[in-house]
């Protein structure tokens, strides 16, 4: 699978987190999160359409729980089939 490549489209930082946006495409999506979640410092993941409406929130804390996230992905796998373009939203430490 080829790296996708994104274009970070928005970071906002306070005190706090730090959010950045990634536009990316459908099929993208799941290698995108998971890549994500390696990184470690991520707090929680939304996934939006491109009207900008919400359709999934991935608090990663819940990732740790390991084998409890794989229907997550696997629903996450689902909706991506669905979109052509979304944004990734992502907010960490």
């Amino acid at each position: 699978m080829p790296q996708a490549k994104n274009k970070k489209a928005n970071k906002q930082t306070n005190k706090e987190n730090m959010r950045e946006e990634f536009k990316v495409r459908g099929h993208e999506v799941l290698g995108k999160v998971k890549e994500l979640i390696k990184e470690g410092n991520v707090r929680r993941i939304i996934i939006k359409d491109e009207k900008g409406k919400s359709l999934m929130e991935i608090p990663v804390t819940f990732a740790v729980v390991g084998a409890v996230f794989a229907p997550v992905l696997a629903a996450l796998g689902a909706l991506a089939a669905l979109l052509t373009k979304c944004t990734i939203v992502v907010e960490r430490k």
